[in-house]
């Protein structure tokens, strides 16, 4: 893809054409949403703050002026700058001038953790409001009575579900612009970052602390401890993803073992909890510090 990043780079114009257009692609094949959100980040990484920004507001006005003239509809364009591209600039910069990838993942999980907190403040029933929208999901053939009751215990965690789907999407656009980035201008710097990631002891006890809030309570307090508890999910699940990738590089097998553990996470979603947990107990296990081989095979 490193094609589509040179003529992003080209100027303003071509980036905000490939936002744009991705944009209003994304409406099709939701998974889009990624590039046309690294395009906004690999801009900000390189040029800036401000160029960013402005490629953000224009490509904004583009991909409304789209959906006005293919959808006759131009809301989903703000949707996209609350959900997808404002974030992922707010985090480019912080990436930018720290040039410390943990803390922006941190940041990342805080921004869907304010959103679960302000949601819950504006939502009178946030389960009511989720419930409403499942039912119109099911299909009209559908074994309504089992459905339901999925649905009844659905409904609390979803806050943290959507929550958790738009931080994941965000980080894979940071990452992939940042990958973009080091193609171009820093080759394996992006993998020597991704591959040192990690968690402080002290954020593994808060998230501990999270999940026993999450038990010990009830009511609205236990939903919401639970509901942030799947956003830490995806901070660990990055930060266990990273630890593997880097034990596995020390292995004879490591070119069969490094996509196959890629291959595991995207074909069996239940492997994330081991790794998530992978993630957690980092800090104090040092896996990294630990692997038997220090030899990195060539090209992976």
């Amino acid at each position: 893809m490193n094609f589509l990043a040179t003529y992003i780079m080209r100027g303003r114009v071509q980036a905000m054409i490939v936002a744009s257009s991705l944009a209003l692609l994304s409406l099709m094949m939701p998974p889009v949403s990624v590039v046309s959100s690294a395009t906004v980040a690999l801009v900000t990484l390189r040029r800036g703050a401000f160029e960013g920004l402005y490629v953000l507001i224009c490509s904004s006005f583009a991909a409304g002026l789209l959906g006005f003239l293919v959808l006759g509809n131009y809301q989903f364009a703000l949707l996209y700058v609350m959900v997808l591209w404002l974030p992922v600039w707010l985090i480019s910069i912080i990436l930018r001038e720290g040039r410390h990838l943990p803390l922006a993942v941190e940041i990342a999980i805080l921004i869907g953790i304010v959103g679960v907190i302000g949601f819950y403040l504006y939502a009178d029933d946030p389960a009511a409001m989720w419930k409403a929208v499942l039912l119109q999901m099911i299909p009209a053939d559908a074994p309504v009575a089992d459905i339901q009751r999925t649905i009844d215990v659905m409904v609390h965690y979803m806050t943290g579900v959507v929550a958790a789907g738009s931080v994941f999407g965000l980080l894979f656009g940071l990452f992939l612009g940042r990958w973009w980035q080091a193609n171009l201008y820093n080759p394996g710097g992006f993998r020597q970052e991704f591959l040192s990631l990690d968690t402080k002891p002290r954020l593994s006890i808060g998230s501990i602390a999270v999940v026993t809030v999450a038990l010990a309570s009830s009511g609205v307090i236990s939903e919401i401890a639970w509901n942030i508890s799947i956003l830490l999910f995806v901070l660990y699940t990055v930060s266990g993803t990273a630890v593997l990738h880097t034990v596995f590089l020390g292995k004879k097998l490591a070119r069969f073992m490094v996509p196959m553990l890629y291959v595991t996470l995207f074909l069996i979603p239940h492997a994330m909890l081991l790794v998530a947990l992978i993630g957690l107990s980092d800090p104090w296990l040092n896996l990294r510090k630990k692997k038997s081989n220090t030899h990195t095979p060539d090209g992976v």
